[in-house]
């Protein structure tokens, strides 16, 4: 297979991870006579830097034209002025715009390896193996709003949400439901908010199609708390965009650490192979107080490269194969310093991409 990626690598530890998840993907297309052609395109503040824009025209065409993005992370200090007039975060909004990707996939399984990488209890963690499905194109970040001015005192968010956005993304988690366990839960605040009482009456309408799915309409509040309560009851979550944005992170540190979860964005456009052309990242962000030390764990990259490989290009032994390696790599106790336990071999970010293409060959 011929395929076209584009590596927006960013800001921070965004290019030390992609370079890991893309010698991955190199292997990958070696073991299996695959051709992979890597485009770099700029986004966020090095983007900023280079051409005055955080989402230049040119990475955006080549992001339409490419079966599949690999993003990084974006943002710093450098850029963290609220009064700019452009900043890395607007980049990644509207990539996500452009490209209408309107659900965020972030599952959650916890490696058996790293159990006592947690700070919560072994006994709360046994059997957690989730997936939450974030709306990535509506609510607060992308409504009305007003930013106040150095001497404003005002400012606001609009959480806005149509009948439409709402019923594409619980459609696609009751799509993932009953592929998983058959349960889902949806996250709204109907007993305060205008949108999420919309969202429940959506929501409820299509998971009326699915008779056979154990649903709950859960509120945000109750479902902070249950995910360190109970993590391991849930299977399918799904949130609107700031719920989610929230939540997904929470739900990270029940795998020990930020840097061992994968993310796919997709959405309803179509690449050259007739699969969603989406865009892959770990969760975390720029983490720029580590940047250039070459200690991050390229992990959760490498593994989104693993979402990347089956969402995009439906290559799900070659993904598999990702993932069993780096179980493997667990397995030996290899760690890099985020999910390391004492007496354990600590690694840096290259050495942990090499071990994970080891264990590939």
């Amino acid at each position: 297979m011929n395929v076209n990626i584009v590596v927006l690598a960013g800001d921070g530890i965004g290019p030390e991870v992609t370079a890991e998840a893309v010698k991955v993907l190199n292997a990958v297309a070696g073991n299996f006579g695959h051709s992979f052609t890597f485009d770099a395109q700029l986004m966020g503040g090095c983007a900023i830097d280079a051409t005055g824009s955080s989402l230049p025209d040119a990475t955006v065409a080549a992001c339409r034209a490419a079966d599949a993005v690999l993003l990084g992370a974006v943002g710093g200090p450098k850029w963290d002025n609220p009064q700019a007039a452009d900043r890395p975060e607007r980049g990644l909004l509207a990539i996500r715009k452009e490209l209408n990707l309107f659900a965020n996939l972030r599952p959650v399984k916890l490696q058996p390896q790293l159990i006592d990488a947690s700070t919560l209890k072994r006994e709360v963690l046994e059997g957690v193996d989730l997936l939450v499905i974030r709306e990535l194109t509506g609510g607060a970040y992308f409504g009305p709003r007003k930013e106040a001015g150095p001497d404003g005192d005002e400012a606001y968010d609009t959480m806005l949400y149509t009948r439409e956005e709402i019923r594409r993304v619980v459609k696609l988690a009751a799509e993932a439901a009953v592929l998983r366990r058959g349960k889902l839960a949806s996250v709204d605040k109907a007993n305060v908010l205008a949108s999420s009482r919309l969202w429940r009456r959506v929501a409820t309408e299509v998971l009326a199609e699915y008779p056979a799915l154990h649903v709950e309409h859960v509120l945000v509040d109750a479902m902070a708390m249950h995910l360190i309560r109970r993590p391991a009851t849930f299977d399918v979550i799904v949130a609107e965009n700031l719920f989610g944005d929230i939540l997904t992170d929470e739900a990270s540190m029940l795998a020990g650490s930020m840097g061992m979860l994968p993310s796919a964005s997709l959405g309803d456009q179509l690449n050259a192979h007739h699969l969603p052309r989406g865009m892959y990242e770990p969760i975390h962000g720029s983490a720029p107080d580590i940047a250039g030390k070459s200690i991050a764990n390229p992990l959760g990259t490498i593994l989104s490269a693993a979402m990347l490989l089956r969402h995009s290009l439906g290559l799900e032994t070659e993904a598999a194969a990702i993932e069993t390696a780096v179980e493997r790599v667990l397995d030996d106790g290899v760690r890099t310093g985020d999910i390391a336990q004492p007496g354990m071999e600590t690694v840096g970010t290259v050495i942990m991409g090499d071990l994970v293409v080891a264990k590939l060959r």
